[in-house]
Formats: C-alpha cells, sequence, structure tokens
C-alpha cells in the first residue's frame, strides 16, 4: 500500500495536513520531533488490513499543516483540541491513540484533558510524565545546564530553528540513525549538541550506525521540513512551562487502557514507577533504539495488533 495521499481538513481555528486509510475503528496516529506524518509508513498496511481506520495528521507546525506564528498557539490545550476536532470532523466520538515522542506526550495529555474522547492509550518511546512541584524548564534547566536542548530551545528562541533549517538534510541524515549504540559515541563538540550534529560536515559521513530508512524516504522528510521550518514543532518544545501552568487543573492520571512500547537503547530513559499513573498497563521492549516504529516495524505492529486485538478489536 502506497502512502495515502494528503487531505487538508480545518479544525480548531487551523489546517491539518491528514493522511486517512481503511474503514473501521478509528485509530489516530501521532508523529514526534524531527519527524512527520511518514513516520507511520510501515504500520498503515497491517492496520488497515486488521480492519481499522488509520488517521494520521501532520500535527501544527508539520508539513503543510498550518504554522501559526505565535508561541502560544502550540501549547497542549491547542495541540489536544486539534484531535478532538479531528475526531468531530470524520464523525467519531472515540478513537483509541497512538504516538511516539513528542507525540506520546499529546496522547498522554489527550486522553487527561479529552478523557471521553479517548478509548485507549499505545505509546512509544516517551513515558507519561508527571507534573511534579517545579516547572519543566527552570528544573531541566538547573540540572542539566543550558546546552540541553530543551533549555537552549526555550532559552535562545529562533537559534537552532535557524541551523537546522540551513542544514536540513545533514541535520536529519545524522539525526535518523539505527544501530549507533553499538559504537563509541562520536565527538561533536562542546555547546548543544543538535546543533553541533547540524553544523559539523564530518559527521554525515562519520557517524556510528546505519541510515534509519533509504534516501528515497529520507527525503520525504527533507522536503516536508524545507516547506515548514523547524520552528513550530520546536515551538511545541517552548510551551513546557506554559503546559505546565495548565496541566495543574488536570488528575495526573491515565485510566485507558494502554500498551507502553520501549527502545532497549533510546536515549529516553524508561519509567520505574509507570504503573503508578496508568491504571491499565502493559509495558512491551524491543531491541532498537528510539525511532521504535522504524527501526522495528515488524515487531512494533505485532505487538500493536496483539494488544488491540485484546483492547480495542477491529
Amino acid at each position: 500500500m502506497d502512502f495515502p495521499q494528503a487531505e487538508l481538513i480545518a479544525v480548531n481555528g487551523i489546517e491539518l495536513e491528514v493522511f486517512s486509510a481503511g474503514d473501521g475503528k478509528p485509530l489516530l496516529l501521532c508523529h514526534g520531533w524531527p519527524e512527520h506524518a511518514y513516520s507511520w509508513r510501515h504500520q498503515i498496511h497491517p492496520l488497515v488490513d486488521a480492519g481499522y481506520h488509520v488517521i494520521i495528521p501532520n500535527q501544527r507546525g508539520y508539513g503543510a499543516s498550518s504554522r501559526p506564528a505565535d508561541i502560544a498557539a502550540y501549547d497542549i490545550e491547542n495541540l489536544t483540541g486539534d484531535l478532538a476536532a479531528l475526531l468531530d470532523h470524520y464523525g467519531y466520538d472515540q478513537a483509541l491513540f497512538v504516538g511516539h515522542d513528542w507525540g506520546a506526550i499529546v496522547v498522554w495529555n489527550m486522553a487527561m484533558l479529552h478523557r471521553d474522547r479517548v478509548t485507549g492509550v499505545i505509546n512509544l518511546s516517551v513515558p507519561f510524565m508527571q507534573r511534579g512541584p517545579s516547572e519543566w524548564v527552570g528544573f531541566w534547566e538547573k540540572m542539566l545546564g543550558g546546552d540541553f536542548y530543551i533549555v537552549h530551545f526555550n532559552r535562545q528562541p529562533g537559534v537552532a530553528d535557524q541551523v537546522f533549517a540551513d542544514h536540513t538534510e545533514q541535520f536529519l541524515r545524522n539525526m535518523y540513525r539505527t544501530n549507533q549504540w553499538r559504537f563509541p559515541a562520536p565527538k561533536i563538540g562542546s555547546g548543544m549538541p543538535l546543533i553541533n550534529m547540524a553544523k559539523a560536515p564530518h559527521l554525515a559521513a562519520g557517524m556510528p550506525g546505519e541510515l534509519l530508512m533509504s534516501d528515497v524516504e529520507l527525503q520525504v522528510f527533507i522536503d516536508a521540513f524545507n516547506q515548514s521550518g523547524f520552528s513550530g514543532g520546536i515551538n511545541w518544545y517552548r510551551n513546557f512551562s506554559r503546559n505546565w501552568e495548565i496541566l495543574g487543573a488536570y488528575e495526573q492520571h491515565i485510566y485507558q487502557p494502554t500498551l507502553m512500547i520501549y527502545g532497549d537503547y533510546d536515549s529516553v530513559p524508561k519509567s520505574d514507577n509507570l504503573a503508578e499513573f496508568v491504571s491499565t498497563l502493559s509495558v512491551a521492549s524491543l531491541d532498537c533504539g528510539h525511532w521504535i516504529q522504524q527501526e522495528r516495524p515488524e515487531q512494533t505492529n505485532q505487538l500493536m495488533l496483539d494488544w488491540l486485538t485484546d483492547h480495542y478489536p477491529a
């Protein structure tokens, strides 16, 4: 099955570029950063064949979707509001939501902010982030310093955005790696690591591991970010402090049945207390890094389909 044709859909005061296929119960798949709906290309065929309606938006800030100038337009109320409005567009009261990386953060919060619209959760890589007593960006700055990428995005707005835009192909080619944990970490200099990764020409041929995808597939991402730039997606990170304030009004608990899939070599740490915040939890881990559904597509699909059979049968 080819990747579906895009459709621009008006939702929540913006337009989303949406790719959908199949009939049946809805599954809404949410990508992470720096990614694209195309990150789910390996999942569409098996999920459609299993009898689901698969809906994959380029979320606000990505691809041909709207890119509001106001940073606050990318807060968690807007990101989850887009998905609720997308359900309305298709005439669905509820759906099961799947997220990877930042998409997982959106899905966790969708399950809290729009609890009655979410029948279940499948999340990859990023576990539930409890709202603690300290605002997130300030906490990370204190613990990890100003070169930690999320802190840098917030304290030096626009800097990383421009560097990534100036070196889009090299940045993405260096980011999208697999099996890199089998090799020594590259020396990329001092300062903000992602900026160094984007700017250092010698890394293009010297990054450890293998490219996650073919050059043809990579070009889809390159073209998308050449169209959208990086500021929209990075603005999600610039709302961590605002989101911390917003989430103070919500119970920090997930009541929907949940499958959490980790990568054994992911730089994002696993949670050792996830069951405290998720009532009905299944956990799996695959022999891969961060880009789970692209690194191990067959195993990811099987885990998802087996769990869906028990919790959300087609």
